[in-house]
């Protein structure tokens, strides 16, 4: 348990700049005390204690502003980043090294029973207030952009803008046989924009459009003086 914390405490301070020491990390980290609650929470829950587990995760709730249900499973290296309004449902499935912002749902579509909640694959980083619903992948080293909508999944090493979400980049291939802590890539502020590259295509169109129509004016122009001059 203490080799846990310990690695807890390094995952903070590996990728937030903010974190200036072991103590603020352990006093101020609303994340880490989300993480800390939910594996009591989740303990209770594998051994069908259903209403303590809930009760701890509804303080833990309380007390932090992110909701984990205590039957979500979570990998080792979990960063929550701030975390108020964090959702995870129930039966989600985090990997390892997974990166979360502030307001991202891990969520179900509907009523269904058993698996309803995404699995967010190993080095994942998803980005404010992405919204991930229904049973289904996203692959390891994918990057959700902030305030997409994923609804499908989503291949490894992809980057999914928009609502409803769709891939604007994908490697197609494993760029690294092992991966460190170090290869996730937080830079979640630099993703590519599909809108602005399809208004800058409109805008070379038109461009190109009354290109060819002033060409033909001065065509025109030009035969009518040459009509009058004969």
């Amino acid at each position: 348990m203490l080799r846990q914390v310990r690695n807890d405490i390094r995952v903070i301070k590996n990728r937030d700049p903010a974190a200036k020491n072991n103590l603020e990390i352990i006093l101020c980290y609303s994340g880490l005390h989300a993480i800390w609650n939910h594996r009591i929470a989740h303990f209770f829950y594998t051994h069908h204690w259903f209403v303590i587990a809930r009760v701890i995760s509804t303080i833990s709730r309380f007390l932090t502003g992110i909701e984990i249900h205590p039957g979500a499973q979570i990998g080792e290296g979990l960063f929550i980043d701030h975390g108020m309004g964090t959702v995870i449902g129930e039966t989600t499935i985090i990997g390892k090294n997974v990166s979360l912002y502030q307001g991202v749902t891990l969520g179900g579509t509907g009523k269904e029973k058993g698996k309803r909640h995404p699995t967010i694959g190993n080095y994942a980083v998803i980005a404010c207030g992405a919204k991930v619903l229904g049973s289904f992948t996203v692959g390891e080293g994918a990057k959700i952009g902030a305030g997409s909508v994923v609804l499908h999944e989503v291949p490894p090493y992809s980057t999914v803008v928009g609502i409803p979400g769709h891939i604007v980049v994908q490697k197609g291939k494993r760029l690294q046989a092992h991966h460190t802590e170090q290869d996730i890539d937080l830079n979640h502020n630099r993703l590519p924009d599909p809108i602005e590259d399809q208004i800058t295509a409109l805008k070379q169109q038109v461009a190109l459009l009354q290109n060819r129509l002033d060409a033909i004016d001065d065509t025109s122009d030009m035969h009518l003086t040459l009509h009058k001059q004969a």
